[in-house]
């Protein structure tokens, strides 16, 4: 890596002058060559007078003048919090050269522009990073490389461990996601590669992607994979060892040697939800100040009070600009302090507040999965007990008409409709007579089969209101390739709700969540790669008592079970 400080430009895409904003010096667009010799370009935000600053770098995929804003300040404003920001476009992307593969170059990449930020012109030599998604995922590669110049992280909403909590989950390719995703970084692709009809193919065929032969197969993003990753990210397995090369997570022991502030943002309804917790979790420092966890009210952007049409009130407009740069001035310029009793604030779904502690609450208890047989065909049937009891539960799974996705991703959405059809099994707390909080980590636990070689689990939480509807708020999907030998576990990662009397707790449990998830076939075949017309019906078989339980943090009251 050398260090460059002439102008950047592309004549395709060179941007405009900026004007300068208030406190801020004009923006400035230079350029570094990676060890490799490929140009990658940033914009540079300083304070106004002469620094030296503290470095906010954020390594940005969606081109460098995006700066993050569908949910942060513009890197002005951070600028004139007294930062020099750097917002540089990653390789491939924006007006950077090279080809753009997710995670393939971002380490080594990332840890070289740490280095190059840190010897910049009015830079006091520390570099922070902040960004959101991938910009996240960017920041903790590049603490696994060579960046000493590297003094804290704030990774919000992003991948942490790509064959466990991104790519896949409970190994099952996260196919809306993935190609819905793998649709967005296609089309730039063609658009940087001046493809004009392959752009307008791929931005038309967005509309229909999953209606083809094989849902698992866009013909479309199939067929670009000189634009985009998709192609070879949907042929890999949950095994396969080229994600540990993409993984922060297998770095984890570096990670922990480092011992870097972090300040992780995440949200009760973001994709990216375990990711974060399970980042969290494994780099956490007890009673450490400079480890931090917020988790609001939201989807993956925007972060506002109102997702899916629920209202959480005004504190869940709360202001992360003013709280990383809190976080910031603390670490990097000695500025307030951060209090080891409020490392980890969760916004409170039911009361709609926040609540403090020092850690994760982590204590559980279970509530038994339990029914008379029809816990799929009769609302009501199904309950969530205090004690197990012996039973049979039968769920028959149809592909022709598969359960759809119905899951916290999009929102608080309700699943009255999805709870109610015969291939989704329910079970329901009672209402409850006063309050009651359940915050921490959710985990179920099912002694479930079936009558096919290979089928799925997919499991939603929702907060069942007086008025019938079914708020989804935590979920987990488990492919099973083979039948399991004994119980199998569902991470449904955690949630922070204070149930109001009247209200309760309802468990869902389908074989299906299409189009988040390929439909399995039940043939033992990959469902990504399965023809639709390759799909059997499939009966899972739940045995109740026992081994078949959701593990339940309840932090505050008693929560009423059957």
């Amino acid at each position: 890596m050398t260090l460059d400080l002439t102008p950047a430009f592309d004549p395709h895409m060179a941007p405009a002058e900026l004007p300068p904003a208030a406190g801020v010096q004009p923006v400035e667009t230079l350029s570094m060559a990676t060890a490799d010799g490929t140009r990658l370009d940033a914009d540079i935000w300083r304070p106004e007078g002469d620094g030296p600053w503290p470095v906010l770098l954020q390594r940005q995929a969606y081109g460098r003048r995006i700066g993050c804003t569908i949910c942060y300040a513009h890197p002005a404003w951070y600028a004139a919090q007294g930062y020099m920001v750097v917002v540089q476009d990653v390789r491939g992307r924006g007006t950077s050269e090279g080809r753009f593969w997710p995670g393939q170059h971002e380490a080594a990449d990332g840890a070289e522009a740490v280095e190059w930020a840190a010897r910049l012109p009015g830079s006091d030599g520390r570099v922070a990073m902040y960004g959101f998604s991938y910009q996240a995922y960017d920041q903790l590669l590049a603490a696994t490389a060579d960046s000493p110049s590297l003094a804290a992280l704030i990774p919000a909403m992003g991948p942490w461990d790509p064959a466990r909590t991104w790519i896949f989950g409970g190994g099952a390719f996260k196919l809306g996601q993935m190609a819905g995703w793998g649709t967005q970084i296609t089309v730039e692709g063609a658009r940087r590669a001046g493809d004009a009809a392959a752009y307008a193919r791929l931005k038309a065929g967005a509309a229909s992607l999953f209606s083809g032969e094989v849902p698992g197969h866009p013909a479309e993003l199939m067929a670009s994979g000189e634009f985009g990753h998709y192609p070879g990210w949907v042929s890999r397995g949950a095994d396969d060892p080229y994600w540990q090369s993409i993984s922060p997570a297998a770095s984890l022991a570096r990670l922990r040697e480092r011992r870097l502030p972090m300040f992780f943002i995440g949200g009760w309804f973001d994709g990216h939800l375990h990711s974060t917790l399970e980042a969290f979790a494994a780099l956490d420092r007890a009673d450490d100040p400079t480890m931090r966890l917020m988790v609001g009210p939201w989807i993956h952007f925007p972060w506002e009070r109102r997702a899916a049409g629920v209202d959480f009130g005004p504190e869940a407009a709360a202001d992360t600009d003013r709280a990383q740069v809190a976080f910031l001035d603390a670490v990097l310029k000695g500025k307030g302090t951060l209090a080891a009793e409020d490392r980890v604030q969760l916004f409170d779904l039911g009361q709609r507040t926040w609540r403090s502690h020092g850690a994760m609450p982590e204590t559980a208890a279970p509530a038994f999965l339990a029914g008379s047989g029809r816990a799929a065909t009769r609302i009501g049937d199904g309950t969530l007990a205090d004690g197990p009891a012996p039973g049979t539960e039968l769920m028959v799974h149809d592909p022709w008409r598969a359960a759809p996705s119905a899951g916290p991703g999009a929102g608080p959405v309700d699943r009255r409709a999805t709870d109610e059809r015969s291939d989704v099994m329910t079970f329901a707390s009672l209402p409850q007579a006063a309050p009651v909080t359940v915050e921490g980590p959710l985990r179920l636990h099912l002694d479930i089969s079936a009558d096919r070689p290979s089928f799925d689990v997919s499991a939603t939480l929702s907060i069942l209101r007086a008025d019938g509807r079914a708020h989804a708020i935590a979920e987990s999907y488990l492919h099973l390739r083979a039948r399991p030998e004994g119980p199998v576990s569902l991470d449904l990662g955690a949630t922070c709700v204070t149930l109001a009397p009247g209200e309760a707790l309802r468990l869902s449990i389908a074989a299906a969540a299409f189009p988040a998830h390929a439909v399995n076939p039940g043939t033992g075949a990959d469902p990504v790669a399965a023809p639709l017309a390759s799909a059997l019906i499939t009966t899972l078989h739940l045995a109740l008592g026992e081994d078949s339980r959701l593990d339940l943090p309840v932090a505050d009251g008693v929560l009423q079970l059957r």
